[in-house]
Order: C-alpha cells, then structure tokens, then sequence
C-alpha cells in the first residue's frame, strides 16, 4: 500500500453530475459529501489540493429531452447547469473548479485524447449494420427507436431496453422498429464506429487492481465480477448529432467521414475532469499547471463516485488512460453505495427524493442550514452497503447530537467563561487527574480522525469527532464547575481552561463537515490564524490540522463570544419534520395516481387497464438468485438460475450491461413463473425476472423478503 502522504500533490475528482435534473441527497451521500469532507481534511493539513467536478453535458438523453420539449440540448444544458453549480455552493461544496463538458477546452481535450489513441494503435474499427431513418436521416440510437420486445413481446420497447419486462436491448434486436422520429420503419444501413479493445486491456487491469489491496471491498467486488465474466471491446462512437464530434483528422486516415459521428459520452464524460483542470489552472494564471496533476507521478489522483459508476472509473477510464500513456492513473476510487429515503429506494419520477434545493429554501431560516443536512448525511453515509436517510433520523441527528452535545458544550463553556473569569481563558494550574485524561483524549484525537479519512472511513471520522465532544460534556459534568466556582475556584478555572481548549480543538476537527458552525465557533473564541478548508487560504504560519490536539488558547486570551453567547444551533421542531414528511408522501401519492402531473424527471405513460382476471393469470413466485452468469453471443443477457422453493428455474435476464453477476447473485426476486419457456441463443428461458427502471435508465430489482416459492399477489 503506498503512503497516502508521500505524494507532492492530491488530485481529487467528484463525478460529474448529468445536466438534466436537480441534485437529490443520494448523489450527495454517494460521491459529493465524502468527496468535500476529505477535500475539506487534506486542506487543513497544507496539502496541494486540486478540486474538481463539472456537470455532464452530453449524452442522449439530453438530446432526447430537448426534441420532447421542443429545445436544443444548449437550452436544456444552460438551465441545469447554473442550478447545479449554484446549489453545491450553497451546500457548502469547495470544488477548486467547477466546469461544463460543453466548453470549448472540453471538445480539444477530448478530440486530442482520442487522437492519440487512435495512432497509437488503442482503437479497434468494426463495420456492422445499424437502423437508419431515411426521413430523418439520421441512425437511430436508443431511445429514437422502438419496437416489439425479443424476450417478452411487448410491443413498445425501446432500443435499449424493454420497460415491460427490464431486458437490456440494442435497436437492431427489436422486431417491427419504428422512429420515435418520424414513425418511419427504419432501413437497416453500415456504420462504422471505433471501440476500445477492453479485453486486450484485461490483464493490464487486473494486475493494477491487484497492486491496491487498500481499496474498498465492495468496489473491488464489482470489478471482479467484470473481470470474471471477461472484458469485452466497447463502442466510443455513435451516430446522433448531439455530442464531442469525432476530429475530422482521425476519421480521414482510415477513409471515414466524420459527418454526424460524435464520442460516447462514457468516454468524454472523465475526460471532463482533465479539461476542468486544465480551465482552473489557466485561471489561475499557470495554464501548463494542470500537467503536475495529471501527468506527474508524485500526483495521488482519488476519484470520488456512486456504485452506478464503479466500471466507468475502475476499468474504462484507467483503460484510456493506460492507452494514452502520458497519465497517472487513479490512486483510489472510494465508492460508495445506494441511499435509500425512509426505507424506500429513492425515486424521482415518483418524487420519492429529497431535492438539494428544496432543503435550502425550507431550511433557509435554520442556523447552519446546510451543515445541518451535511452532518446527517455524513453520519449515514452507504459506505460498504446501502443505507437510509430518515427525517426522523435527521431531527435526531440536528437535536440529539448537534444541539445537545456539541452546541451545548460549547454554550455551557462559552457562558462561564464569561460569567466567572471576565471573558478570557483561566490559567491552568495544578491539573487533577481528569483535567490531564480530557487533555491526552484531545491530544490523541486529530489522528485518529484523519487515519479515518485517510482510510475513507468518513463516518467514522465524523462519530470520532463527536465522540470528543461528548467526552467534553461527560468532563464538565463529572468537574461540576457549578459548583467548584465557589468550593474550588481554581478546580473551575481548570475545568473551564481544558473546555476551553477542547472547543477550540473541535473548531478545526469539526471543519470538514461542519464549516459555517466551526468558523462560527473560531469567532466566538477568538481563534485566529487557523488554515481553514476553503481554496487557497492558507496563510504562513497558521494553525492547521496537526495542531489541534495542542492547547491553543493561552491563559487571558479574550474570548470575545459576549455575555450571553447564542447557542450554536438550534432544534428542529417536529411540526417542520413531519411537513417534510407529509411532502414526500404528497408527492409521491399525487404522482402514483395522477399520470399527469409534471416532473423534471421522465416516466412511462401508464398501460391500458386490464381486468382482474388478467391480471389473476399471472403466477408471481418469490425466488433467489443463485447462479448468474454472462450468455456466450449475446452482450445484453445474463443466464440465472432462481430458487423457487419447489424447484429451480433458468431464466435468462437483459441486465447484463447494467449488473455485474456477482450483483445479481442473493437477490431475493419476483419471478413470472408461468410464463412460455422461450429459446434464446440456445438456452430456455423459463420465466421472467421483474425488473422496475428508473428514468435515468437504472434498473432496480423487484424484491421480496417473501420465502422461495410464496405467491406474490
């Protein structure tokens, strides 16, 4: 394992988010708050810190929405953009930089990337027929076709996948195609399309995976399954009209034309945080600086991200990378997983989120608004597993830890020192026993937090810090400086001198998580001096991450809090949890049964209605998922083998571009179990598993904790 402190700089990423929709608190808790929080630590330590995010501009579904809504995909990207960037300031989010895929600086990026990749020989050329709208004029991508589905029938399938019954598609394998363009039957016409050899690249990966046994096991897990299913060539170009043209250059010297071919958004998108980079360092006046993060090896690059985009950063980045050759590759790459919302799984076409925005205006008149959401999520961060955010959870979070532990030692400390010693720190002497143990706890606590965040451990850091100031509330109320003010004068100047130090040690501990209240504390105390988190502040001479297990605050430092200091937050009442409850069941009651209302989100339309006796035709039986492997020839499937209880079935799935098999495997399913066994590429497929997708095209197992075999009604 390499020392995570030999390097001379650290290059942090958080992923890029999609321009298509407002941030919820599942993209917080899965890449941007950890991405901060860590950022926010190294800062504090006087490390070379580059921060950099940017939204994803590409891609088509933007294209897709634009066309729906009667836009240009620059309308649909200039109104999200803005909010984004707007909104993770107001959280409190310290990107060094944020950019945009669409800038100028992004395509010469990208185009020069590809570039070099292709004369070095990294690409692979393929020729094959694809669907072409002759009205249109234009190849038909996902979601511009739609057709009868080849696993279950249904009849509106869409070219990468089936709604009806979840199977992962390409256009070519719909039966009777038709434009979602002009409703024309689409002509079958060649293409020719670059890919990246993924398989050539495999034992080059796994030896590098392997050479990180620090890194998560829940991401290491993920990409051994890719690994063990075998790594196929992928396609890093498309024919639509929306996205990072293929260079003219390129496409002439292997006698293509370039016209109407553009670079998979997988494949721009990372390359986005090369191209932020480069803009932040040319803002900064040093425009050649960008190449000490990304093509220096004393650079530690960390890539922040959620488990959706593990294979991204894990296997095809580092594989361009490799590739190319001038780059570092990545350090570590801490994903985390899923967040659900009240025991439910987060979702936003039933408005069963979150919003960022929404938070910051209904919580607008809170003190510390933003910290207050960043400590709750931070303490549930889904660091190894999934984990649920609860309003509940939250308002016990705000009252039973913020205000009542850490606000209220600070309060109580902060009131007698300006009730008994005028407003200054009481000198130390003679300690007793407890007053040396509250000092040796402190002392010890700055690294055992930062070996946390060091190790990606963020919520450990967080309780760690807690802990401490709950240690100082256990001190002061073991020391009684209620009542040694008069028995014991000098016993209460001790109490209130350690409590003294001990706040001023939690002003920088807390920094990270807690930036607004930990600042707040610092003036309250008269700290000055101290590094803080934010970008480039980090003046000679200051105090900073290693000096907060000290004693900072001499004996007669004024502590300028005032006679009767406000308390650092304040609690939430439960008239303002229980709105926001009743807002998500609002929602998503209003959203279930009125197919109508507006969302910023897509959804399907809902079926014609059918009798309960259809209905009653269908035999859904629980099962498990025990066996799960890929389908020779066939890209899209996944062979399982599901427990019924009474018997085993096979049943081949179209997930197998979205689950790895080791993440289907467990799954407590819903099978259609009397469903028509159906041939496919030489395998019988003996029902259907349930899949349920979301807009953004993630699928989500149907499950039950119901035993193998019961009847789902």
């Amino acid at each position: 394992m390499a020392d995570p402190t030999s390097s001379e700089r650290l290059l942090v990423t958080a992923a890029l988010p999609y321009a298509n929709g407002p941030i919820h608190i599942g993209h917080l808790a899965g890449a941007y708050l950890p991405a901060d929080l860590f950022v926010r630590y190294q800062r504090l330590k006087g490390e070379d810190v580059a921060f950099i995010c940017g939204s994803d501009e590409m891609g088509v579904a933007i294209l897709m929405r634009a066309i729906r809504e009667d836009r240009t995909p620059e309308d649909i990207i200039d109104t999200y953009h803005p909010q984004i960037r707007d909104n993770f300031e107001r959280f409190g989010m310290s990107f060094d930089y944020y950019g945009r895929t669409s800038s100028e600086t992004h395509t010469e990026t990208t185009q020069d990337f590809f570039r070099v990749l292709d004369e070095n020989g990294g690409f692979d050329l393929k020729t094959d027929e694809q669907l072409y709208d002759p009205e249109a004029e234009m190849f038909l991508a996902d979601r511009f076709v739609i057709g009868t589905c080849p696993v279950c029938g249904f009849e509106e399938a869409y070219g990468d996948q089936c709604e009806q019954c979840g199977s992962s598609l390409s256009p070519t394998e719909l039966e009777n195609p038709q434009s979602t363009l002009t409703d024309a039957t689409p002509e079958f016409k060649e293409t020719t399309h670059w890919y990246l050899p993924l398989g050539e690249l495999q034992p080059q990966l796994e030896e590098w995976i392997g050479s990180h046994p620090e890194w998560k096991n829940n991401v290491v897990g993920q990409i051994q399954s890719w690994f063990d299913e075998g790594l196929k060539g992928r396609a890093i170009t498309r024919d639509v009209p929306w996205g990072v043209p293929v260079p003219d250059d390129v496409a002439e010297r292997h006698g293509l034309e370039a016209e109407g071919k553009v670079i998979y958004v997988w494949f721009d998108a990372p390359i986005g945080y090369i191209s932020a980079t480069k803009e932040w360092a040319a803002e900064q006046g040093e425009p050649d600086a960008w190449t000490d993060y990304w093509q220096d090896e004393d650079t530690r690059l960390v890539h922040f991200i959620g488990k959706d985009n593990i294979v991204f950063h894990c296997l095809m980045f580092p594989s361009m990378l490799m590739e190319h050759g001038d780059y570092v590759l990545p350090d570590n790459v801490p994903a985390n997983e899923f967040l659900n919302l009240e025991g439910e799984k987060l979702s936003t076409s039933r408005g069963w989120a979150v919003w960022l925005h929404e938070y910051l205006d209904d919580f607008a008149g809170e003190r510390h608004a933003p910290d207050l959401l960043r400590y709750a999520l931070a303490t549930t961060l889904p660091e190894t597993k999934d984990a649920d955010f609860s309003w509940e959870g939250f308002q016990q979070r705000v009252n039973g830890e913020l205000a009542n532990v850490f606000g209220n030692f600070v309060h109580r400390t902060l009131t007698f020192a300006q009730r008994y010693f005028d407003g200054t720190v009481p000198p130390l002497e003679d300690p007793s026993e407890a007053d040396r143990a509250m000092l040796d706890r402190m002392a010890e606590v700055p690294d055992t937090v930062g070996a946390a965040y060091e190790e990606h451990r963020t919520r450990d850091a967080v309780f760690e810090t807690m802990a401490l100031a709950r240690r100082g509330n256990k001190y002061f109320n073991d020391t009684e400086p209620w009542h040694t003010h008069e028995s014991d004068p000098q016993a209460c100047a001790n109490t209130i001198h350690v409590s003294l130090q001990v706040c001023a040690a939690l002003s920088i501990l807390f920094e990270p998580v807690l930036p607004s209240a930990a600042a707040t504390l610092r003036e309250r105390i008269g700290l000055e001096n101290v590094r803080t988190s934010t970008p480039d502040d980090d003046p000679a001479g200051a105090v900073g991450w290693e000096d907060a297990g000290a004693p900072l605050l001499p004996a007669g430092h004024p502590i300028p809090s005032g006679p009767d200091p406000e308390p650092l937050f304040q609690k939430i009442d439960d008239d303002t949890i229980e709105a926001q409850i009743e807002k998500l069941r609002d929602r998503a009651a209003e959203r279930d049964t009125d197919p109508s209302s507006t969302t910023d989100m897509d959804y399907e339309a809902l079926s014609d209605n059918i009798s309960f006796d259809d209905f009653t035709q269908l035999d859904l039986r629980a099962g498990t998922v025990t066996t799960a492997e890929p389908v020779p020839d066939a890209d899209k499937l996944l062979r399982l083998e599901v427990d019924l209880g009474f018997e085993e079935r096979q049943i081949l799935a179209g997930v197998a571009e979205q689950m790895a098999p080791g993440d289907v495997v467990g799954l407590e399913v819903v099978v259609v179990a009397n469903m028509a066994p159906k041939e496919m590429f030489g395998f019988e497929s003996q029902g259907m598993v349930l899949m349920a997708e979301e807009p953004d095209g993630t699928f989500v197992p149907v499950t039950t904790e119901a035993e193998d075999g019961s009847v789902v009604r």
